[in-house]
């Protein structure tokens, strides 16, 4: 038995290990298994979790319903962000595809393995200013029309991990690496995390671009003559900017607001609102997009119920292991532990728990993201046993960064307040473009 959050409370555990994780543990080995029903499952788990937190142990906000109202209070902006942001970059990607880009690029990319590769690392470069779920989704689009509807699974995954990997180095390009920066991280602390990001993707990216060219070959100069839907373009170029700019003025000029209101997701919600008076989203996808999205953010409100209050000791062997646990734990607590813990390497804690999820395909938004447009994907055991390379590229990745730069342990970085704004001015000033506070993972 060990305390638990809620004071004189008791946290029952088995073999040392408290019921809450064994719980959740159930929840993901059903998952795996029962792939088929996934959305049951996770409502169910959660449905269990709550209950025995109603009824052991308590929340961290208190006991019974007024500790579950307190932490919904907590999560609730951040569940909302992530579900308008599933749903409206699954309407954005179905606007991209339909703007006719995908098919002019058999024009610009060999038309062999080589140019599967090259896709993989335009979703990696997308990534690096853009929330990881637009650019997997806008990669998945890509895929969609260049293989004909065909994609190999360990394509899919080497999609995901192309747009984990591509945000790793970026206090911009993903949700954990924006927690970094606004808690006091210099960009330049981050940005050695490519050094593993560009081995790993490498590693994934050949063997998975050969995968798919066995599968299913490039689509050749089928197109000759594209045109291109340039108000969709537009759409999407609006969309994107419009997240850019809420992400910018809510969370850098005023963060005391970014925990009250989901205003990222609302604003993208508002600009596909607004551009259908110009070009009408399929709306035909969002209920399957609705269901993929209660799927994750299940997980995610599972994992912040669990009783999680400190890390190991900072070192390089947590932080690799923190990237094994973040591909089924949710990885903004993790990072918000080890800010709070501090003496981490920070590009390589943000290689870890940001690349780490790729390795199963409900361990990262991004994944889910782009499930819901390939159900095919929602198979741990496929996605293992296809995807084998996302899971080695990272081990290798991490190697490789330990190797070029080092375990870089940095003291407690927190600062004062005018100290940390202006380490965000001056990132401002050395980055030309922001991206979207809540990557998901």
């Amino acid at each position: 038995m060990i305390l638990a959050a809620v004071p004189g409370a008791i946290v029952p555990t088995i073999f040392g290990v408290p019921v809450d994780f064994l719980l959740f543990g159930g929840i993901l080995a059903c998952v795996a298994i029962f792939h088929n029903q996934t959305f049951r499952v996770a409502l169910i788990g959660l449905a269990a979790v709550v209950a025995y937190k109603l009824i052991v142990t308590g929340f961290r906000t208190g006991p019974g319903f007024v500790g579950l109202v307190g932490h919904l209070k907590r999560e609730w902006v951040i569940l909302a962000n992530l579900f308008l942001l599933l749903i409206g970059f699954g309407l954005l990607s179905r606007h991209f595809e339909k703007s006719r880009i995908p098919a002019a690029l058999p024009r610009i990319l060999p038309h062999d393995w080589k140019g599967a590769f090259w896709l993989l690392v335009i979703v990696f470069v997308l990534s690096s200013f853009l929330d990881n779920i637009a650019a997997a989704l806008i990669g998945g689009a890509m895929a969609h029309t260049l293989f004909r509807a065909k994609v190999h699974i360990g394509f899919l995954a080497a999609i995901v991990g192309a747009s984990n990997a591509g945000g790793s180095g970026s206090v911009v390009g993903d949700t954990t690496t924006t927690m970094m920066w606004i808690d006091g991280v210099s960009p330049l602390d981050v940005l050695h995390g490519y050094a593993g990001a560009g081995i790993a993707l490498l590693v994934f990216g050949i063997p998975a671009a050969i995968q798919q060219q066995r599968y299913s070959p490039i689509l050749k100069h089928e197109h000759h003559y594209v045109t291109i839907d340039l108000p969709r373009v537009g759409i999407v170029t609006f969309v994107l900017m419009t997240a850019i700019a809420a992400n910018v003025i809510i969370n850098v000029q005023f963060p005391e607001l970014s925990d009250s209101f989901p205003f990222i997701g609302v604003s993208v919600a508002c600009a596909l609102l607004l551009t259908s008076l110009v070009r009408r989203p399929d709306w035909e996808i969002v209920p399957e997009s609705i269901k993929g999205s209660i799927f994750l953010l299940s997980l995610v409100l599972c994992a912040t119920l669990m009783p999680v209050e400190r890390l190991p000791s900072a070192s390089w062997q947590t932080a690799l292991g923190l990237g094994f646990v973040s591909a089924v734990f949710d990885n903004i607590p993790l990072t918000a532990l080890a800010l709070k813990q501090g003496g981490y390497d920070w590009g390589a804690l943000a290689y870890a728990v940001g690349f780490g999820g790729s390795m199963i395909w409900f361990g990262s938004s991004a994944g889910v993201a782009l499930s819901n447009s390939y159900p095919e994907a929602k198979s741990v055991v496929l996605w293992l046993r296809h995807g084998w390379h996302v899971t080695v590229a990272y081990v290798i990745g991490f190697a490789a960064l330990m190797i070029i730069a080092g375990w870089q342990p940095h003291p407690p970085h927190k600062a004062s307040t005018a100290s940390v704004n202006s380490n965000i001015v001056s990132a401002l000033s050395s980055l030309w473009l922001p991206s979207i506070v809540y990557s998901g993972h």
